[in-house]
This record gives C-alpha cells, structure tokens and sequence, in this order.
C-alpha cells in the first residue's frame, strides 16, 4: 500500500540566473505547489533586504494570485544595475526559492551568444514565458512523490 505524499515547495521560473537589459522590466515568477493549506503571504528578498514596493525607487509591484498553485509575480520597471543581484522569494508555507538576476548594460554574456536565450522587451515573448510556466506548473503537479505506507507511519 501506498501513501501520497506532497511537500510545499516554491519555484521561481527562468533560474538559476536571469540576464535582463538595462532600463527592461525583470519579471519574476514565484509559483507555490503542493501546499494542503493556503499561502498566507508571500515575501520578496533582494540581496536578503525585503524588496519595499513603497521606496522611492519606485516601478515595483507584485501581483499574487491564490489557488491549487499560487503565483506571485514581481515586477520591477525601468532595471539598473542596482537591481542585479539574489532575489529570494519566500511563502508562508514552503522552503523559499531563489534565483540571480544580471542587469546588462549593453554587454552579452556567452552563454546568451549562442542564440538559445536573448534580451527582448516584447510583450509577445512574456506571454509565452507566462504560458509556459503555466503548462510547467500544471505538468509538474501530475507528478507526486509515492512512499511506501509503513515509511510513511514512521
């Protein structure tokens, strides 16, 4: 006999890094799976300092979005090289995530050079990533790790 067993974990998509241009928006996604109670909130972290929407820097937002799988997505307009650097994405309810964010003022790292991954603006292309993520995330949640029912009484 078997015993389902899920874990809440959060992913943010497009990591481990992110290569934006200067002056783009950087779109995090932060998805939260498998959670049996709902996320209570969701706090941002740029290197380890809670990412303040209020500060003078303006252009942040965050837009979160409850469910079977939780999504926060957080926005940061008009990026300078300030904004480089460790984001962390941390729910209530699951391990945090992070991911590392390149601004690029104009230079291209070798691995974009290739043709496989490039800077662009273009609102088609972030509804593709979005619908991507989407398709990921319900795939990803097929997918449930299966333990033994004498483990599982342990």
């Amino acid at each position: 006999m078997y015993v389902l067993v899920s874990v809440p974990t959060a992913t943010i998509l497009g990591g481990p890094d992110l290569f934006v241009a200067k002056g783009s928006t950087i779109n995090l996604t932060c998805l939260i799976r498998y959670s049996s109670d709902p996320t209570a909130y969701i706090f941002w972290y740029h290197d380890e300092k809670v990412i303040s929407y209020d500060s003078g820097r303006g252009g942040v937002s965050v837009i979160t979005e409850k469910g079977d799988i939780t999504t926060s997505l957080l926005l940061i307009q008009k990026a300078t090289e300030k904004d480089s650097g460790k984001y962390v994405c941390s729910p209530s309810n699951a391990d945090v995530a992070n991911i590392r964010v390149h601004v690029l003022n104009g230079q291209r790292p070798a691995a974009m050079q290739t043709g496989s991954a490039g800077l662009s603006n273009n609102s088609g292309n972030m509804v593709i990533i979005m619908l991507l993520g989407y398709l990921y995330s319900v795939l990803f949640e097929k997918m449930h790790l299966r333990l033994p029912y004498a483990c599982a009484q342990r």
